[in-house]
C-alpha cells in the first residue's frame, strides 16, 4: 500500500509539516529511473528519493545523500531556491503535489510502472522526468484529482461492485475485508465493515508485513508483520529499505544460480560435443589414406585425368579418386597431407579446450555447492566478491553467440551464419568497432572490438582479416582481398537478405587465409 492513496492522504501531511517553508536546494539524476530532490531551511536538510522504475515505484527519504562527481545530472532547473508553500494530496488518486513558489507545482504521480515526475506551471505541465511517457505532458493539474462519494443506499444496490464503487481501495484492504467474514456477509453487515475499515484506513497504525508471501507496507494489520510504526515518512522508509534488502537477494541469488547453472550445463554440452568431433577426427583417415593412394599411383595417372581407380592396400578394395581439374594429382595429395595436418593440429586444440572445460566444470560444481548454502545478503555479497562473479554479464552472454579469438588484447567476434551476422553486425556491434569481410564472396562478418583510447593495430586488423579470409567462400584461395571499416559505416538496406550489408568508405587488406586454429 505504499503507493496507496490511503496511505498517501497519511503521508502529505507529515511531509508538509517537514518541509514547509524549506527551499529546493538541488534535484538531480545519478541512477536511470531514479530522482533526487534535495531541500533546506539553512539549519536542516531534508531528502526525497524517487525510485520510479517499472518493476518498483516508490519514495524514501535518507537522513543524508553524497551525490557522485560523475553519471549525475542536475533536472528541473525551475525549481531550485523555490520555496515550499504546501503539500497537496489530490482527492482518490495516487499522487500529490509540492505547490512552490512561481505558481509552479511538482507533482508525484505513482501509478505503478506509469509513475512519474511532472512539473506543473499553473495548470500545465511544462517538464516530465520519464521521458517515456509523453502523455503526460497532456495532464493538467485540476483534473487528475476525482470525487467518488457512496452513500449506504448506493453501496445497498451495488456491493458486488466493490472495486469499481471504491477504485482506490487496494488489494490489501480487500484481503483484510476478506479476513473478516465480508464475503458470506450479509449486505447490511458488509457495510458494516467496510465503514470499520475504512475508519482504520483514516486513522492507521502503518505495518510492515509478508502477505501472500511479499513484503508489503499496510495501513491494516494483515500478514506477518515484521515491523509496526506510527509515523508515515519513519514506515515508508523503512518499508524501501525492508523490500530492497530483500528484494536484492531474491533477484541476484536467482540471477547468480541461473548463470551458474546455465555456463555449468553449456561447458557440459562443450566437453561433449568436443569430444565427439575429437573421435571423428582422430579415426578419421580418408585424407591422409587418399593421399598416399595418390602417391604411389602418380606413374599410372594419365595427365589432365579428373577420375582414377587404384588399388586401396588399406582396404584391399578398388576404389575411385575424384581429381580437381586444375590441380595436379601430385599437388592435390600435398593439399590433402596438409589438410590432415591441420586437422592434427586442431585435434591438440580441442583436447586443451576439453581439458580447460572440464576444470571449469568442477569449478562450477563447487560454487553451486557453495552458492546452495548461502541464505544471507552479507554472504551472498562476499561470495560474489571472493569468487569475482558477475551479475551483469552481457559481455560474456555476447561472446558465447559468436565465435571468439583473442589477439594483441583485442577481442575478435565471427558471425556463425547469415542471421547471426546480422545479430552480430547489427546488435552487438557499436559504430566505433572495426568491421571485416572477405570481399565480394560470401562470408562471416567480423568485428574487432573498440578499446576507448586505442587504435587497431595493423598486426590485429591482419589476424582478423585472415579470420575473415578463412570463415569465407575464398579459405581456399592463395591470397584473399578482406574489406575493413568502422561499424559506422556499415549499414542494412530495408528488406535485405539475411547478412546482407551496404559499405561506405572501406579499405581493402590483402592476407592468407589461415585456419584459426593455427593461429591460436
Amino acid at each position: 500500500m505504499h503507493n496507496n492513496y490511503y496511505f498517501l492522504r497519511q503521508l502529505t501531511p507529515a511531509l508538509e509539516q517537514k518541509l514547509l517553508h524549506f527551499r529546493v536546494a538541488a534535484c538531480f539524476s545519478q541512477e536511470k529511473d531514479e530522482l533526487v530532490i534535495g531541500f533546506t531551511n539553512g539549519s536542516e536538510d531534508f531528502y526525497i528519493k524517487a525510485q520510479l522504475s517499472p518493476q518498483f515505484s516508490a519514495l524514501s527519504f535518507p537522513a543524508t545523500f553524497n551525490r557522485a562527481r560523475a553519471n549525475s545530472v542536475d533536472l528541473f532547473p525551475q525549481i531550485i531556491d523555490l520555496k515550499v508553500l504546501t503539500v497537496v494530496q489530490q482527492p482518490n488518486e495516487r499522487s500529490f503535489y509540492l505547490q512552490l513558489e512561481n505558481n509552479l507545482a511538482l507533482l508525484f504521480k505513482l501509478f505503478g510502472n506509469r509513475s512519474n515526475i511532472i512539473l506543473f506551471s499553473g495548470d500545465e505541465a511544462v517538464t516530465i522526468f520519464q521521458n517515456k511517457l509523453q502523455k503526460d505532458l497532456d495532464l493538467r493539474l485540476s483534473q487528475l484529482g476525482r470525487n467518488l462519494v457512496v452513500t449506504k443506499e448506493i453501496f445497498l444496490e451495488n456491493q458486488h461492485r466493490l472495486t469499481s464503487l471504491y477504485p482506490t481501495l487496494g488489494d490489501v484492504p480487500i484481503l483484510y475485508l476478506n479476513q473478516l467474514g465480508y464475503q458470506q456477509a450479509a449486505p447490511e453487515q458488509q457495510w458494516q465493515l467496510l465503514q470499520k475499515t475504512m475508519q482504520t484506513l483514516e486513522n492507521p497504525t502503518y505495518y510492515i508485513a509478508k502477505i501472500n508471501g511479499r513484503t508489503r507496507l499496510s495501513l491494516l494489520p494483515l500478514g506477518e508483520i515484521s515491523g509496526t510504526f506510527t509515523d508515515p515518512i519513519t514506515a515508508l522508509q523503512e518499508f524501501v529499505r525492508v523490500y530492497l534488502t530483500e528484494n536484492y537477494f531474491e533477484q541476484h541469488y536467482t540471477t547468480l544460480h541461473q548463470q551458474l547453472t546455465k555456463k555449468l550445463a553449456g561447458s557440459q554440452k562443450y566437453v561433449e560435443e568436443v569430444e565427439y568431433k575429437m573421435l571423428e577426427l582422430e579415426y578419421d583417415t580418408t585424407l591422409s589414406q587418399t593421399a598416399d593412394l595418390i602417391m604411389a599411383n602418380l606413374t599410372n595417372i594419365t595427365p589432365q585425368a579428373t577420375e582414377v581407380e587404384v588399388f586401396d592396400f588399406y582396404n584391399n578394395t578398388q576404389k575411385k579418386i575424384t581429381l580437381p581439374k586444375k590441380e595436379t594429382p601430385q599437388k592435390y595429395a600435398e593439399r590433402l597431407y596438409k589438410k590432415n595436418k591441420n586437422r592434427q593440429i586442431e585435434l591438440r586444440y580441442l583436447a586443451d579446450r576439453a581439458e580447460a572445460k572440464k576444470a571449469e566444470i568442477i569449478k562450477l560444481q563447487t560454487l553451486l555447492e557453495k552458492l546452495n548454502n548461502i541464505s544471507t545478503n552479507r554472504d551472498l555479497k562476499a561470495f560474489i566478491k571472493e569468487n569475482d562473479l558477475s551479475l551483469a554479464g552481457p559481455q560474456e552472454e555476447t561472446l558465447s553467440l559468436f565465435k571468439t579469438f583473442e589477439t594483441g588484447g583485442f577481442k575478435i567476434l565471427v558471425g556463425k551464419n547469415a542471421k547471426n551476422n546480422d545479430l552480430l553486425t547489427q546488435k552487438h556491434s557499436y559504430k566505433e568497432d572495426l568491421w571485416l569481410h572477405a570481399r565480394d564472396v560470401a562470408g562471416s562478418h567480423v568485428i574487432i572490438k573498440y578499446q576507448s583510447g586505442k587504435t587497431f593495430p595493423e598486426p590485429v586488423i591482419e589476424k582478423a582479416a585472415q579470420l575473415a579470409a578463412w570463415y569465407s567462400k575464398r579459405k581456399n584461395d592463395s591470397l584473399c582481398p578482406v574489406l575493413y571499416t568502422p561499424k559506422k559505416f556499415v549499414r542494412k538496406p530495408k528488406g535485405a537478405e539475411p547478412g546482407a550489408v551496404f559499405i561506405e568508405r572501406e579499405k581493402v587488406i590483402l592476407v592468407k587465409p589461415l585456419n584459426p586454429f593455427e593461429q591460436y
